[in-house]
């Protein structure tokens, strides 16, 4: 099985995601790349990092709607 890496973007401490807050990141897996949610949201496989973080950003835009 491949190698699961997380890729967060932090700016400094953060405060745990509210009720309804979209808190997205990106997960490297192998040469896949996909965005996933606090929410349980995750989005397709992707091989360009890009792609991924379009996807989570959208996702927290569209107020939580794949």
């Amino acid at each position: 099985m491949g190698t699961l890496v997380v890729v967060t973007q932090q700016d400094g401490p953060t405060a745990p995601p509210a009720p309804g807050e979209h808190r997205t990141d990106t997960v490297e897996q192998g040469r896949f790349c996909y965005a996933r949610c606090a929410c349980g949201w995750r989005g397709p496989a992707r091989r360009a990092r890009s792609l991924a973080r379009t996807d989570a950003q959208g996702h927290a835009t569209d107020g939580g709607n794949p």
